[in-house]
């Protein structure tokens, strides 16, 4: 990072990278499924993971990346309003964790482990999936679909905790960004605080 950056051009910059990453493998996937696989009754979506690792990153930010994820394939796909209300809404759902985040954040390392990055790699795949099914059952959807919500999504789940698997070993990157700037400022400093 430049000196003289501000935290709030990083997040800017960061919160920018992952939009576009978004976007790229969302169309990708929701293409692919529409005009290559259409009679699929899987979905994959990097939404889930995005949104954790935004959420690690900058809290409550990682919202913007849950409810785009969620207008982007109802935009793709040609929805209906429902639709856009039950994946935007469902999505956000998973803002609910920002308690438990918050709580997991002050404990130092506790992303090295292994077991928090995939329980929290759930809990987001969870809570939006949750969210998806409540909101299409007040929808008027029924108990089938409802649990559709769940069952299409076994490769987004895989998908989902095998990159928050992978990211918890890579420096910085389930980090709190404050707190990594400021580590990486104090061993540029050679440690000095």
């Amino acid at each position: 990072m430049q000196r003289g950056r501000s935290v709030e051009s990083y997040r800017a910059i960061d919160l920018s990278l992952l939009t576009f990453i978004l976007l790229v493998f969302e169309t990708v996937v929701v293409k692919a499924a529409t005009v290559w696989f259409p009679g699929q009754p899987y979905t994959v979506s990097l939404v889930p993971a995005l949104t954790a690792i935004v959420m690690v990153r900058w809290g409550p930010w990682a919202a913007i990346h849950a409810a785009l994820g969620g207008l982007l394939v109802c935009v793709l796909q040609k929805a209906s309003l429902p639709q856009y209300v039950i994946y935007t809404g469902g999505n956000l759902v998973s803002m609910a964790l920002l308690p438990v985040l918050a709580r997991w954040r002050r404990e130092e390392g506790v992303w090295r482990d292994g077991i928090h990055a995939v329980a929290f790699g759930a809990a987001v795949l969870v809570t939006m999936q949750l969210g998806r099914a409540v909101i299409s059952l007040t929808f008027g959807a029924g108990i089938s679909a409802a649990a559709g919500c769940f069952t299409t999504e076994i490769i987004t789940d895989l998908l989902t905790l095998l990159i928050l698997w992978i990211t918890r070993r890579l420096d910085g990157v389930l980090e709190d960004q404050r707190h990594y700037l400021l580590r990486i400022r104090q061993e540029e400093n050679g440690g000095v605080r």
